[in-house]
C-alpha cells in the first residue's frame, strides 16, 4: 500500500503479482489514471492484453464488485483495522476461512476446498474461532 500510488508503483505491484511467467492472458481494468506508460508497457511486456472497460460503467465488473462486496459484508465491516500489516492478516485469514470453512449455496453447500462429511458418532460438535473470531469453523471431536 502506498499513499501516493501512480503508473510506476501500480507497475511494480502487477510484476510483483506475477512473478515467474505466471500472468494470466487478459487484465480486465477501468480507466483510473494510475494504469499511465509505465503500466501499460510492463503489462504489454508481460504478455497480458488490457481489456477496458467502458467509462463509468461499474457493472462491467461484476466480479471485482462482488469480492469486494463479500469481502466487506463478511469482514471489513466488522473489525478496525490498525495498519497496511493487519489488514493483510484480516484479510490472509478470511481468505483460509472462506475457502476452507464458508459455505456456498453453488457448491452445494459445501466449500471451495471440499470437507468430509462428519456424522453424529465421531463426537461432539466444537466451535474453532477463526479470523480473529469473527467467524467460526464447527468440527465434531471425540471426547
Amino acid at each position: 500500500m502506498t499513499e501516493s500510488p501512480g503508473a510506476k508503483w501500480t507497475a511494480q505491484q502487477i510484476v510483483e503479482a506475477f512473478p515467474w511467467d505466471a500472468a494470466p492472458r487478459y487484465l480486465l481494468r477501468d480507466r483510473d489514471s494510475i494504469y499511465g506508460y509505465e503500466f501499460t508497457s510492463r503489462v504489454d511486456h508481460m504478455g497480458i492484453k488490457e481489456v477496458k472497460t467502458v467509462p463509468r460503467s461499474p457493472w462491467q465488473s461484476p466480479y471485482v464488485e462482488r469480492v469486494i462486496g463479500t469481502l466487506r459484508r463478511d469482514c471489513i465491516d466488522h473489525v478496525i483495522v490498525f495498519n497496511e500489516n493487519h489488514l493483510r492478516r484480516i484479510l490472509r485469514d478470511y481468505l483460509v476461512y472462506y475457502h476452507s470453512c464458508r459455505t456456498h449455496l453453488s457448491l452445494e453447500k459445501d466449500s471451495p476446498e471440499p470437507r468430509k462429511v462428519e456424522p453424529p458418532d465421531h463426537g461432539k460438535v466444537v466451535e474453532f474461532p477463526m479470523v480473529g473470531g469473527l467467524h467460526h469453523r464447527y468440527r465434531r471431536l471425540a471426547a
